[in-house]
């Protein structure tokens, strides 16, 4: 890349005056609002068209993950080896396409569940490939001390696709059918396409030869496990994850059965969850300017974490309002934590690496949302819906040990190399 498409922007427009940044802003944003979409019609169509049994919405509910666990590590290796924006290319006209058969198959009279569950499948598979070479594809475009406000940007409006999505998913499947409706991520990965295309900048690529693919998993695995900072900030996501994954599988039937809210009332509550997300999204950069990345990261989860104790006091009434509230702030705080810790990542690691260092870190990190969703499930069963809701609180407020233990505890700053930082 020329020094020129990689200078910084003005300070006046930030990453909005940043051509690349725009168009790849501009496509991601448009591939989670289909995704986003999505995700409301699958499960409709299952249930509404295909009646599914409820085995079946929970394989299909889990098709999408289980890519993570089976490929994710290779996807790392493949990605430090090829062209990212290639790769992310390839996996939006794959899923497309494979979209496509769903209604393809419906006006055919030709659809059945298991069509479903492998287009799920599959294009969890190629996210997996998607995501990896997304997050190693930005450092390519900006400068590095534009990462945080590029994240930051790229995660308010991931979190804006995910309040509108739901809603606009439900009106398209009334309006069109649920099968039909999919054409809408479809147009989504073009769109996405298209910008991506637009992106004139030359990445750059490691020199190096590769090795067997095994071995060059276990450089990843070895980074992550033997650097003390990397693998301090994995072993918090993951924790973290577990306990959001315990929360998303209580929540809405503790709105609905312990708390008695109506199907419109629980949209709506869930939704502040997306808000918050906006919110921490755009509250990231600023915070670890202020205080640094290392102490951002530590006061915004001690500050933000403590509001989810909230959401188990919810009652009918004004006390909804405690939900609204709890939600909003924890979510501002689980987006913000995210933002930081992504562009530490991109930051930190070597280049030749970065695929690698991902795939390894999502790869722990994905695998404990089932793990806490099953935990979360289980809880419910024998504990009861408040009480679960109090453990799985309580266990994200115990996630910010983590952050005050070293080799993170009185860091002002996060690394931005292979260096001791400065406290």
């Amino acid at each position: 890349m020329t020094s020129q498409e990689r200078a910084r922007p003005t300070r006046l427009g930030g990453l909005w005056a940043h051509r690349n940044f725009r168009f790849l802003l501009i496509g991601e944003t448009a591939g989670r609002l289909g995704a986003s979409i999505t995700s409301v019609l699958l499960p409709l169509l299952a249930v509404d068209t295909l009646h599914a049994s409820p085995w079946m919405i929970g394989l299909l509910t889990a098709a999408p993950w289980v890519p993570w666990l089976v490929i994710g590590l290779p996807a790392g290796a493949w990605v430090d080896r090829l062209p990212r924006r290639s790769i992310m290319l390839w996996c939006n006209l794959v899923s497309a396409v494979l979209l496509l058969s769903v209604p393809v198959a419906w006006w055919l009279a030709a659809l059945s569940i298991w069509h479903v569950l492998v287009v799920a499948f599959l294009t969890g598979a190629a996210a997996v490939f998607f995501s990896t070479a997304y997050s190693a594809y930005l450092p390519s475009l900006v400068d590095k001390d534009d990462l945080m406000e590029g994240n930051a940007k790229l995660q308010a409006a991931e979190q804006t696709t995910r309040v509108a999505g739901p809603g606009a998913g439900g009106l398209i499947a009334q309006s069109v059918g649920s099968a039909t409706g999919l054409l809408f991520e479809v147009l989504s990965f073009l769109v996405s396409t298209v910008c991506l295309l637009s992106i004139r900048a030359v990445e750059s690529r490691p020199d190096r030869e590769s090795g067997p693919i095994l071995r060059e998993i276990a450089d990843g695995l070895r980074f992550v496990t033997r650097d003390r900072y990397v693998r301090a900030i994995t072993v918090f996501g993951a924790a973290v994850n577990m306990a959001l994954a315990g929360y998303q599988a209580t929540q809405i039937v503790f709105l609905v059965r312990t708390v008695g809210a109506s199907p419109g009332l629980v949209g709506t509550l869930v939704a502040f969850g997306g808000v918050g997300g906006i919110l921490g999204g755009l509250a990231a950069a600023r915070v670890s300017r202020r205080f640094g990345t290392a102490r951002g990261l530590l006061y915004v989860q001690l500050v933000a974490a403590p509001f989810g104790l909230l959401i188990p006091l919810t009652q009918q009434g004004s006390r909804l309002a405690l939900f609204a509230i709890g939600s909003t702030v924890m979510m501002a705080g689980v987006v913000a934590c995210n933002v930081i810790i992504v562009s530490f990542r991109q930051s930190y690691c070597p280049t030749e690496l970065i695929g690698r260092v991902t795939a390894t870190t999502m790869f722990v990190n994905f695998s404990t949302i089932p793990v806490g969703a099953l935990l979360g499930g289980a809880m419910n069963t024998f504990l009861g819906l408040r009480p679960t809701m109090w453990v799985v609180c309580l266990g994200l407020c115990a996630t910010s040990g983590i952050l005050l233990s070293r080799p993170l505890r009185g860091l002002r700053d996060l690394p931005v190399s292979q260096q001791v930082p400065a406290a």
